[in-house]
């Protein structure tokens, strides 16, 4: 069974750092591939939101939000998300999510647990 664990979540100032990880282990199909990675927030009340995503090919995007503040980065097992100049309104449950294309035809979407960022003074 695929097991997908985020960590490095806390309480920050406004302007501070944060490094967010994902892990992502067992996995139960004979033949899958990691087709992309991506970094998700949700506050109370909204949808999920779409943070920043790193393909297979190395390629990133990054919502307009957090262009120039954050960085993703990884491999096809570990993710990670850099958060520069951090700001109130960044605060959320951070997720992270793996897109698994199973025998080449089916995607299926792997999901942590979240992990609570808080961004105040």
């Amino acid at each position: 069974q695929v097991r997908v664990v985020e960590s490095g979540g806390g309480l920050v100032q406004p302007g501070s750092s944060l490094r967010l990880s994902c892990t992502r282990s067992g996995g139960m199909f004979s033949t899958f591939t990691v087709s992309s990675m991506a970094w998700y927030r949700q506050t109370p009340g909204k949808k999920r939101e779409l943070v920043a995503l790193l393909s297979n090919s190395g390629a990133t995007d990054y919502s307009d939000f957090v262009k120039g503040r954050f960085t993703i980065s990884g491999n096809n097992n570990k993710i990670y998300l850099q958060m520069d100049s951090l700001e109130p309104d960044d605060t959320a449950v951070y997720y992270c999510k793996f897109d698994l294309l199973v025998s080449g035809h089916t995607h299926v979407d792997y999901w942590g647990q979240g992990t609570q960022v808080t961004v105040s003074s």
